[in-house]
């Protein structure tokens, strides 16, 4: 599989988050045939970074209700791969950017 095609997008959630803080792993979907060697690849070669470890997960599709008649449509199988990173490294694109509140 090309590494251009491996990425699909970036997992963003509370959870995730705190990953990036306090492991370094970064949490991505990616395509349902991608193997830890092309993630790895496509992470290093999209970011410029360097990769210690891949875990990948399988995930399932969900049956959802939609229309106006309702009718139960299933949702994509995809696969989620989570990313550790050197230490010295990071993605800027899980930066959080904390905004001043108004007073």
């Amino acid at each position: 599989m090309s590494w251009n095609n491996v990425l699909l997008r970036p997992v963003i959630s509370e959870g995730s988050l705190d990953k990036v803080k306090t492991l370094n792993d970064y949490t991505f979907l990616v395509a349902r045939g991608a193997t830890k060697s092309d993630v790895k690849e496509a992470i290093e070669k999209t970011f410029d970074v360097k990769v210690k470890k891949v875990r990948t997960k399988p995930m399932r599709g969900k049956n959802r209700k939609r229309g106006v008649k309702r009718e139960l449509v299933k949702t994509a199988d995809l696969k989620q791969a989570i990313v550790r990173l050197g230490e010295k490294d990071k993605i800027d694109l899980f930066e959080v950017k904390e905004e001043k509140k108004k007073q």
